[in-house]
């Protein structure tokens, strides 16, 4: 079985974060824009599962004008 919050975690650093990286723009630039804090982004993209609150990920999703629902769909594809 799949563990759902590190599929979240890797979707998130893979189609967000690393783009946004590859950019030469900053995560702690991404933290900010996400309305989440730096360590959070750190823990996201650990090696360790990070078990994401729901909150965080509405605020990451909020800042890019895309809905929970939008996100889990974008998730499941």
């Amino acid at each position: 079985m799949i563990d759902i919050n590190k599929k979240i975690c890797n979707y998130i650093v893979k189609e967000w974060l690393k783009p946004w990286l590859d950019q030469g723009k900053s995560q702690t630039s991404f933290a900010k824009l996400h309305n989440v804090e730096e360590s959070t982004i750190r823990k996201i993209k650990g090696e360790n599962t990070y078990h994401i609150p729901v909150e965080t990920l509405y605020k990451i999703c909020s800042a890019r004008k895309l809905s929970l629902k939008d996100f889990f769909e974008n998730l499941g594809n």
